[in-house]
């Protein structure tokens, strides 16, 4: 691998979907994250370049694959991340990659391929067993889901979001004093992203304990002000309280965001004046 492209590569980020015990999702990160100018015009230009000059290079390949998945250009990005598997068909990378397009663009048992493609090459590789679990969770099949983050968690990963999306599957099935610590855990790893507090929210929330319901409500809020999940908990804790005035405003800002979020159109009927 040369120099050049070393310099210009990549990891691709997984994330989870948000699936905040209230029948509605909000992505977190069905994104590529990585470099900010990644998915520029004329940083594509300059990796295409490095891709002519290297045309026998599974590295430059998936690496412009992450920079076309960044621009939102997913055709390209599979292609250039299934040439550089038929280049090396070892590149556990780029089926992860791979996998996570195919999660973009809701081609969930391809996704799930490619992340076991990922793992049979590389077992101990974390975050293909989050990226397949967050699959699996999404499909309602929690108990592989269960598993995969186990699986991450039980090899020491760091990722705050192996934690977040266990939490997401201990919330659903009730038990919400392990999700808190799983919410917890995740926030303690790192606390800019806004949806562990949104999850920890609704799991204090049905613990009714409305003080740090509210309280991490509000975190999120602040963190990301497009939340509807975040905003439906906050009206809940305030609809209990007996302010109708907030409960309203709050739940109309749930519903606007989210216009399919039945719970937060029935809130509204129920604290209309």
């Amino acid at each position: 691998m040369s120099i050049q492209i070393r310099k210009i590569s990549v990891a691709i980020i997984l994330a989870t979907s948000i699936l905040a015990g209230c029948n509605s999702t909000n992505s977190l990160e069905n994104t590529i994250n990585f470099k900010s100018d990644q998915g520029t015009q004329n940083n594509i230009k300059s990796l295409t370049q490095v891709v002519t000059r290297n045309p026998g290079s599974a590295e430059a390949f998936n690496v412009r694959g992450a920079a076309y998945g960044r621009a939102g250009l997913t055709n390209e990005a599979l292609r250039d991340f299934s040439t550089a598997i038929r280049l090396d068909p070892q590149y556990f990378q780029a089926y992860a990659n791979r996998a996570l397009i195919n999660r973009q663009t809701n081609k969930p048992a391809a996704a799930v391929k490619d992340y076991s493609a990922a793992l049979r090459i590389n077992p101990r590789y974390d975050a293909a067993y989050i990226g397949r679990g967050n699959v699996y969770r999404v499909a309602g099949r929690n108990k592989e889901a269960l598993l995969d983050f186990e699986r991450a968690i039980q090899l020491g990963s760091s990722n705050p979001r192996a934690y977040h999306a266990r939490g997401l599957v201990l919330q659903s099935s009730g038990r919400h004093d392990q999700a808190i610590e799983d919410f917890t855990t995740a926030i303690s790893i790192d606390s800019t992203p806004a949806q562990p507090y949104s999850g920890r929210a609704v799991s204090y929330l049905a613990l009714n304990d409305t003080y740090n319901a509210l309280l991490d409500a509000n975190r999120a809020i602040d963190i990301d002000s497009k939340i509807a999940e975040a905003w439906l908990t906050k009206a809940l804790v305030l609809e209990r309280q007996g302010n109708k005035i907030e409960a309203r405003h709050a739940f109309g800002v749930a519903a606007q965001i989210n216009p399919k979020m039945r719970e937060a159109a029935k809130g509204l009927g129920r604290v209309r004046l």
